[in-house]
């Protein structure tokens, strides 16, 4: 029975994130055997402001995971956001080489080359080229066109870029711990992989993943990545309005935040929000006893959820796709779960939302199953299929079939190789 191990890290700026898995060859899901989170230090919406600080939350969180996993780690996917994210759309066209026409994976491999040459700036990376559809001579919506018949091979591809000196920095401190990085994926898309459905992604339908120190977007048309961005804007902007509005320490506002969001729901049907709430009991140095919900909620936590679904809307208005959208938002992430949240996206915005929960994982999955491990989890199940083993036939129909799981053309050339002689 053969194994893999895979392991994945989330770099965010409130949290440090590792999971570990297994990937059998006889169970159809990934199986978690060690997971940790640690307080993310030099990190600051998405990108490194210190790297001995961010080597070091990282090895405690690696080492950590090692410890419940029983396996050492030496090689990682690593999930990356923030505001240096950019994304754009870009079109290749090739000639089949075949003389009777039949279109082949190294035609694939040409025409992605080709769309990829775009004009970038020198501090942008590309980390993602994500096939949309492909033409054959003129024959749009092909999602794989391997074995059919044409002359003019052409795609549209959706590329993701990123600020090369981040990313320098990332492996930098990855290498100081002998780890080795098997890919950088956009941290929206690999959310993406862990919450949204087939249908949902067919229909067009909007990822939110809502972190500490910012949000990333990603949005889906026929089943195809089509744009993705970031707004520097993310849950701490709220623990800070909390800690300014009651006067208190940002530790004690995390705590208020966190009580309220979890706690509200339970109690909607009692409580009114004229009425005072009593955080005794969270033992908090400031002594705050009581404090209007009505306050709390409309006065302080409102504003800036407003905010930010305002610059997501922007977002979806720039991307152009405001009414490919019929499944509305999906927002995931530690932010997720802010009281309030979905109410103010309906006054807001007026799409349908939902909170995403990760799925298509099993084994140790109790600390995982919630929003602000969407990332790591959608990690794993992405980090599968980059991965080209002896069975590269299989992999590969897979990456054309399902555009939503990535295109990683390096993987694809390293396939190819192997039959050059």
């Amino acid at each position: 029975m053969a194994e893999t191990l895979l392991a994945a890290l989330d770099i965010g700026s409130s949290k440090i994130g590792t999971l570990v898995g297994i990937k059998s060859e006889d169970e159809p899901m990934i199986r978690i055997i060690g997971f940790n989170s640690t307080v993310s230090r030099g990190v600051k919406r998405g990108l490194i402001i210190d790297i001995d600080q961010v080597t070091a939350s990282i090895e405690e969180s690696v080492e950590k995971a090692e410890r419940m996993a029983g396996h050492k780690i030496t090689k990682v996917f690593v999930g990356v956001g923030g505001p240096h994210i950019a994304s754009l759309n870009s079109h290749g066209v090739v000639a089949v080489s075949n003389p009777q026409g039949e279109i082949s994976g190294a035609d694939i491999e040409r025409v992605v080359e080709a769309a990829r040459a775009i004009s970038l700036s020198q501090t942008k990376q590309i980390i993602e080229v994500t096939p949309r559809e492909f033409i054959v001579d003129g024959q749009t919506g092909i999602k794989n066109p391997v074995g059919m018949t044409g002359v003019r091979l052409e795609v549209d591809t959706h590329i993701i870029t990123a600020s090369q000196t981040n990313l320098k920095n990332i492996d930098r401190a990855l290498s100081l711990l002998g780890l080795d990085n098997q890919g950088f994926i956009f941290s929206a898309v690999a959310a993406a992989d862990a919450v949204l459905t087939d249908t949902e992604k067919e229909l067009g339908v909007v990822l939110v993943d809502l972190g500490g120190g910012k949000t990333d977007i990603c949005i889906y048309v026929d089943g195809a990545l089509s744009y993705s961005s970031s707004i520097p804007i993310g849950a701490r902007h709220i623990t800070n309005d909390i800690a300014v509005g009651l006067r208190v320490s940002l530790d004690s506002a995390e705590k208020i935040k966190l009580y309220v969001s979890q706690n509200f729901e339970k109690k909607a049907k009692t409580f009114k929000k004229d009425e005072e709430l009593n955080f005794v009991q969270l033992g908090l140095p400031e002594h705050v006893t009581d404090v209007s919900l009505k306050t709390l909620i409309d006065g302080i936590i409102a504003a800036r959820i407003e905010e930010i679904f305002k610059l997501i809307f922007d977002e979806i208005e720039k991307s152009e796709f405001t009414s490919n959208i019929p499944s509305g938002l999906v927002i995931t992430g530690g932010g997720a779960e802010t009281v309030g949240l979905l109410q103010i996206e309906k006054k807001v915005l007026g799409l349908p939302v939902r909170i995403g929960i990760p799925e298509g994982v099993t084994g140790l999955i109790d600390e995982i199953v919630n929003p602000q491990n969407a990332t790591l989890v959608g990690l794993l199940i992405r980090g599968q299929d980059l991965i080209i083993d002896e069975k590269g036939f299989k992999n590969f129909d897979k990456i054309l079939k399902d555009f939503s799981g990535g295109f990683n053309l390096t993987k694809v050339k390293d396939f190819f190789k192997q039959f050059i002689p």
